[in-house]
């Protein structure tokens, strides 16, 4: 499995690398991870590293590195593990790289990957209660809360229309 690299104005979303481990393990097992999911041990981030690029291969989709300046500054993207109902646009921004807008960019181009390429019935972001850059990054892509998530009590159902791109 090749994994697409997407270019956008200001950014690449490219498959994920060694390189890009340090930034995700400090991102990942510090206090910003409670918006992504929860804190992960060192173990635990690494099997979570590993996932990001294993979902490519297993699924065909999934989250890309985003790269600004050749420096990772996030990563976001669609997946969709057995855990969850619905396939998931997503996206986390490493710290220090807040407020440039590099969420929204990589989030439509996201968006527009999955209306084009993969067509899914339904696409959601699952956005933990109270996350409110989160919840208005939701809205400025059309998304509207839905319903409570059946994994996770805390979080919030956001659906994107599938009509047409952002």
């Amino acid at each position: 499995m090749i994994v697409p690299t997407l270019r956008t104005e200001r950014l690449i979303l490219r498959a994920p690398t060694m390189a890009d481990w340090p930034v995700y393990r400090a991102f990942i097992t510090g206090a910003r991870a409670v918006g992504a999911g929860g804190i992960l041990d060192e173990k635990q981030a690494f099997r979570s590293f590993a996932a990001i690029l294993g979902h490519w291969h297993l699924k065909g989709f999934g989250w890309w590195m985003i790269e600004h300046d050749g420096q990772p500054v996030g990563y976001s993207g669609v997946h969709n593990p057995p855990s969850k109902a619905d396939m998931e646009l997503g996206w986390a921004l490493f710290d220090g790289h807040e407020g440039h807008g590099f969420a929204l960019e990589a989030a439509r181009a996201g968006l527009s990957y999955a209306k084009t390429v993969l067509t899914p019935r339904r696409l959601v972001s699952y956005i933990i209660d109270g996350n409110t850059p989160s919840e208005k990054l939701a809205r400025k892509l059309g998304a509207a809360p839905a319903s409570a998530a059946d994994h996770r009590s805390d979080v919030t159902v956001w659906v994107h229309p599938m009509e047409s791109a952002p």
